[in-house]
């Protein structure tokens, strides 16, 4: 079974790329340093690769990400 997923990069290049990169700051999910949500690269992984859970965003961020998923798909 696949599960659908936004890739998280702590490359500074990729964020630049607004609107549909979305900021996450250092500790948020787990992550150590600030990285952002690419929402113009989101993608399927085998549900069997992921085998640890790292962290969950607040509900602030995952509407700053469903943002990004929007602006990603044209949709506002």
């Amino acid at each position: 079974m696949s599960i659908i997923v936004v890739p998280v990069s702590s490359s500074g290049s990729q964020a630049k790329r607004a609107p549909t990169v979305v900021a996450l700051p250092a500790g948020a999910a787990g992550l150590s340093k600030a990285s952002v949500a690419v929402c113009h690269q989101v993608t399927t992984l085998d549900r069997a690769k992921l085998t640890k859970r790292i962290g969950a965003l607040s509900a602030e961020l995952l509407l700053d990400v469903e943002g990004g998923l929007r602006a990603a798909m044209d949709l506002e």
